[in-house]
């Protein structure tokens, strides 16, 4: 990518990277810490032609496992994999003029 000076390097985050929850403390420190390495590769990279996000997953994803969520919570109401991959697919898109360094993406049944 360097050689190029082009590329997209993409982190996964969730909501733990931006506040603790009580019982969490497992998932929140590991995840501001790849939030804070996100951040410090976006402001090193920008200049260097290589776009940099953090992508913060707050809800259940769609998969056999959590199928039983569906017929509690209503429909859309789980991530779908698929169009998490959009998303992820026009951040690498973006235009450098545009480019977005943090997106959320949660379902319309989790709170924020």
């Amino acid at each position: 990518m360097l050689d190029k000076a082009q590329g997209t390097i993409l982190f996964t985050g969730a909501t733990a990277a931006l506040r603790g929850g009580a019982g969490f403390a497992n998932l929140a420190s590991p995840k501001f810490a790849l939030r804070a390495l996100a951040q410090s590769l976006a402001r090193e990279m920008a200049p260097r032609g290589i776009h940099v996000s953090h992508v913060v997953i707050d809800g259940q994803i769609r998969s056999a496992r959590h199928e039983d969520l569906l017929e509690e919570r209503g429909p859309d109401s789980l991530l779908e994999p698929g169009e998490i991959a959009a998303t992820y697919m026009a951040l690498h898109r973006q235009q450098r003029s545009a480019w977005t360094f943090e997106l959320d993406l949660r379902p319309w049944v989790e709170k924020f």
